[in-house]
């Protein structure tokens, strides 16, 4: 199986072998309290509140972080339109 991947043996039993990354950890761990306030918004709040949100929790994270970690989960903010009078 490894010969029609194009891996050997050797890399595949050093990936299978290797541990997560302290960065990675830190990335599921924030996308899962970004899932969990973008839920409990309502799909309403977008990066820049969540990362308001998760500073006020005392986590150190950029709103561009916040904003391409969304983009990965697939998430977006509904944008609410103001009411506007027509007559």
């Amino acid at each position: 199986m490894l010969k029609k991947l194009g891996v050997s043996s050797s890399g595949y039993y050093s990936w299978k072998k290797r541990t997560t990354s302290n960065q990675e950890l830190r990335k599921r761990s924030l996308c899962t309290e970004i899932t969990e306030i973008y839920n409990e918004s309502h799909q309403i709040y977008g990066a820049p509140k969540i990362t308001s949100i998760l500073r006020s929790r005392g986590h150190a994270v950029s709103e561009k972080t916040v904003g391409n970690y969304m983009k990965e989960l697939g998430i977006k903010a509904i944008w609410v339109s103001p009411y506007t009078r027509t007559t």
